[in-house]
């Protein structure tokens, strides 16, 4: 897992396969974060939660950038001919909305529990967190097994041109 909220394509790179280290990077934040979670009450180890707090919004929205501006048109231009698949992004990009709000709540709890705050709601902040990660580990599992697959974005010409050297913030 990196620091690095950028996804960043090389002259000709492949953005899914980008965006699959993308989502591998996505899951062993979840790991971090359920191993935070099964560590409440008593075995809270501060300084992980400060770096899942530091890691956590910076990702989640530059994958989401990534996905929105790069990945997702490609997937729409490649699909075209479904008549769903507008309505499939749509609902992708709305819980990449809720998706962002939640890990802004869950930032704030994070950073509450590594700082050491006693007014910390444990059971609340082991409920985010769970739902934050089980949520994360469904989208990214719908992403990999049905759009992408279907999608067979490979195409040469979509992982050049305006993709090469995208740049997330």
């Amino acid at each position: 897992m990196t620091d690095n909220a950028t996804i960043k394509l090389s002259h000709g790179e492949d953005p899914i396969a980008a965006l699959r280290k993308a989502h591998k990077d996505q899951l062993l934040l979840c790991d971090r974060l359920e191993e935070i979670a099964d560590s409440l009450p008593d075995g809270i180890n501060r300084q992980k939660c400060m770096y899942a707090a530091r890691a956590l919004g910076p990702m989640i929205r530059g994958v989401h950038r990534f996905e929105e501006d790069i990945v997702f048109p490609m997937i729409a231009e490649r699909l075209s001919c479904d008549g769903n698949i507008k309505i499939t992004l749509d609902r992708l990009r709305f819980e990449h909305c809720e998706d962002e709000c939640f890990a802004e709540e869950l930032t704030e709890a994070l950073h509450a529990l590594g700082s050491g705050d006693r007014n910390v709601n444990i059971e609340a902040v082991g409920y985010m967190l769970r739902g934050f990660f089980e949520a994360m580990r469904r989208h990214i599992a719908f992403e990999s097994e049905m759009l992408l697959p279907m999608s067979n974005i490979a195409h040469p010409g979509l992982a050049m041109g305006k993709a090469s050297g995208h740049n997330v913030s």
